[in-house]
């Protein structure tokens, strides 16, 4: 074959271009799903546990009963239903219209008068750990911020020795959009450069035209780069787009610099373009390569790359299968340029690490396609 010629690699990229903007799917994969995608996470996802509905019941008529029932009423966390008894409120529970019952007992104020401890019941639905967890602690944290309100009323509470000041960096209001965003584009990437790319050569061979590219003397890397850079460009602008629609629609903080966010993408698209190349390159069939992109690249990204589940908290073997998914790389730093900022200790050792990924997968697919056009 002949050498790099520039007229015929323009020539290939004009024709993979133009192959993508007649090509409507495209352009439906590339914006739209993303923005669809980001708007699901944005507004429809949400890990913020706020104004759950819990029941109240108060069983007591005494001033510390109601009192603490009025604490509940105004606390942020909770939206509390009231009935006069656990029977009224029980069909609520298991029907999942409330995730928790606060009983105030009958003897709450008879307890509180005589100095001592006064408890009260909290009842929660135990099918969702996570809500019930929230639901006790928070129910308990009401009781006991009242109960030192009370003591200090009556002159009885002393400063402890230790006092604890919590604060929280980054992301001080704890908004999981702040995470959950930033992680969708990274699903968008991951979606563009490995589905996308896996239809390319797979394309080619469904419509018979990999037989008139095969008696042309364009070398595979050429081939191969014309089918790359247009989607390589295309990952690039849907990212961006991703990335104003985050900052301006949903109030994701940037504290990065465009600078940082274009190598860590780059960087990721490296992998995930060679990733799509091998799979479209080993199938030869649109419908194959699509599944295998999508069990290979996309649930791996949504399920063991830290963006959903938090990867130290997965069994030990599932945490070792973590390390073989390119977007694990990515999802960090891509969070961090957000809400932290430029951090290239962190960013260098995680965009290395993908662009070895992408040079396997490249070589991979270099070979897988050299047996068929060489």
């Amino acid at each position: 074959m002949d050498g790099f010629n520039r007229q015929r690699f323009a020539a290939m990229l004009v024709k993979e271009t133009l192959q993508i903007v007649r090509d409507p799917s495209t352009f439906l994969i590339a914006f739209l799903l993303p923005l669809l995608l980001l708007f699901l996470f944005g507004y429809g996802v949400s890990l913020d546990v706020t104004r759950v509905k819990i029941g109240l019941v108060v069983e007591d008529r005494s001033a510390p009963a109601l009192s603490l029932a009025t604490s509940f009423r105004q606390s942020r966390w909770f939206e509390p239903h009231e009935a006069h008894s656990v029977a009224d409120v029980k069909p609520a529970l298991v029907s999942g219209a409330v995730r928790g019952i606060v009983v105030i007992p009958q003897d709450f104020g008879r307890k509180m008068a005589s100095g001592r401890g006064a408890a009260i019941q909290i009842i929660t639905d135990g099918s969702l750990p996570n809500t019930a967890n929230f639901v006790a602690a928070y129910a308990e944290g009401v009781r006991a911020s009242w109960e030192e309100g009370q003591l200090r009323e009556r002159g009885h509470a002393t400063d402890p020795p230790i006092q604890i000041a919590t604060r929280f960096w980054f992301n001080p209001e704890l908004a999981s959009r702040f995470f959950l965003v930033p992680g969708a584009i990274a699903i968008v990437m991951t979606m563009i450069g490995t589905l996308l790319t896996a239809l390319v050569i797979a394309r080619e061979w469904e419509r018979g035209t990999m037989e008139a590219i095969m008696a042309t003397p364009i070398g595979m890397g050429e081939f191969l780069a014309t089918k790359v850079i247009p989607y390589f460009l295309l990952g690039l602008g849907s990212m961006t787009v991703c990335t104003l629609i985050a900052i301006f629609a949903f109030g994701v903080p940037f504290r990065g610099s465009p600078l940082a966010l274009l190598i860590i993408a780059s960087a990721f698209l490296v992998p995930a373009l060679g990733q799509g190349l091998l799979i479209s390159a080993a199938t030869k069939n649109q419908f194959v390569a699509s599944q295998v992109a999508l069990l290979t690249a996309f649930l791996p990204a949504m399920l063991l790359s830290g963006f959903l589940f938090e990867i130290p908290s997965m069994p030990t073997p599932v945490q070792a299968l973590t390390y073989i998914v390119p977007a694990r790389y990515l999802i960090p730093p891509l969070q961090t340029v957000f809400v932290a900022g430029d951090l290239w200790g962190l960013f260098l050792p995680d965009i290395l690490i993908m662009l070895g990924f992408g040079a396997v997968f490249f070589a991979l697919a270099f070979r897988a396609t050299r047996r068929r056009i060489a």
